[in-house]
């Protein structure tokens, strides 16, 4: 069950991979079985009167209840909440990395931190240079503007810059021919064909992939375990 919350829920395809979901829930499974295991044989002992026993065991059971229960909120917290581009990439944005307080300055159609894998968002062009200038500095010190609520915008609203950030697939296949056949898998699950598709890279967590697009209407079809950049 709490792998299909998960992997089915939180950490959906690819997120399990460029998120570190199958490690976050590999930790917590470790930890849990060999939690319980120990302590009882540690406390375990046939000369016990019955009714202590019982005490004993029921209190390792609910130490184990209680590091699941909090190593699946540590899974929680740092889940993948958006998809956004910026500007000539894509970022994977977690909710951790969202400064709470500001979530309020994201539009309202935006504002929300979803369950059930990231929503794909863009960030907004800047508004004047003493904007774009803090921004910068903001990156250059580790912050992702991905992460700052105020400059994301629908999806939709940068359809026209994504396309002109976008490369034609040909060109990843030129530059990867011998990742071809991680690219041809990548475009064979999309159901388009190469000519119908361009990319543009993807930083996340713990590596960097490369997304697929539709070459018209910019809508995301697919993913390739292959660093673009």
């Amino acid at each position: 069950m709490a792998a299909l919350l998960v992997f089915g829920l939180w950490y959906p395809y690819p997120y399990r991979d460029t998120s570190g979901g199958r490690e976050l829930f590999l930790i917590v499974i470790i930890v849990d079985v060999i939690l319980g295991p120990l302590i009882t044989f540690t406390v375990f002992n046939r000369s016990k009167p019955r009714s202590e026993l019982v005490r004993d065991l029921t209190v390792v059971g609910l130490i184990q209840l209680a590091a699941l229960g909090y190593g699946l909120w540590t899974v929680f917290v740092a889940r993948p909440v958006h998809l956004v581009f910026e500007y000539d990439r894509f970022r994977v944005v977690h909710a951790i990395e969202v400064p709470q307080e500001l979530l309020d300055q994201a539009p309202a159609d935006v504002r929300k931190m979803p369950l059930a894998g990231p929503t794909v968002l863009a960030l907004r062009p800047f508004r004047d240079v003493n904007e774009e200038s803090t921004a910068t500095l903001m990156a250059l010190q580790g912050l992702p503007l991905s992460a700052h609520p105020e400059y994301w915008q629908a999806y939709p609203q940068a359809r026209a810059r994504v396309l002109a950030a976008a490369k034609p697939l040909a060109e990843l296949n030129a530059r990867f021919p011998q990742q071809a056949a991680a690219i041809h898998a990548g475009v064979a699950q999309t159901g388009k064909s190469a000519g119908e598709l361009v990319y543009l890279p993807m930083v996340a967590r713990n590596s960097f992939w490369t997304v697929l697009l539709d070459a018209q209407s910019a809508e995301l079809r697919g993913f390739v375990p292959l660093d673009s950049f």
